[in-house]
């Protein structure tokens, strides 16, 4: 392993005892990724805290590329409750807990993955469309 790991990633990487094998790992991340979604669909239609209204965005043909940001939309209303804030957070701690743990179990760094992303996206600028 990189001794560059973060604190973060050495913690789970120390706590990882049960779920050690790649495939609970990527199973265990794909499981926390689709509570994300489950928490935020919960939030849209038992909580209703937030809307979705989402439609076919539009790109206004005379604007440029820098400039279509600002016209698109997240398709998402209003703002999460607390109780709505926490659970999705809580989800999304634990995809970055198992994100961590996979790239501890591939001998990868987090931090280093995360910095070449930022200079990928800030290299890239608008043209970054993912």
């Amino acid at each position: 392993m990189k001794e560059t790991k973060t604190r973060f990633q050495d913690q789970v990487d120390e706590y990882l005892i049960r779920h050690r094998s790649v495939l609970d790992v990527l199973s265990k991340l794909q499981e926390s990724t689709a509570r994300t979604n489950r928490a935020f669909s919960k939030a849209v239609t038992s909580c209703g805290c937030v809307t979705v209204n989402a439609a076919k965005q539009q790109f206004p043909t005379e604007l440029s590329l820098a400039e279509i940001r600002s016209h698109l939309d997240s398709h998402v209303g209003g703002t999460l409750c607390e109780r709505c804030r926490e659970a999705i957070e809580t989800e999304i701690g634990a995809a970055l807990f198992y994100t961590a743990a996979l790239c501890s179990i591939l001998g990868l760094d987090i931090e280093t993955i995360q910095k070449k992303e930022h200079s990928r996206i800030k290299s890239l600028g608008i043209f970054n469309l993912k």
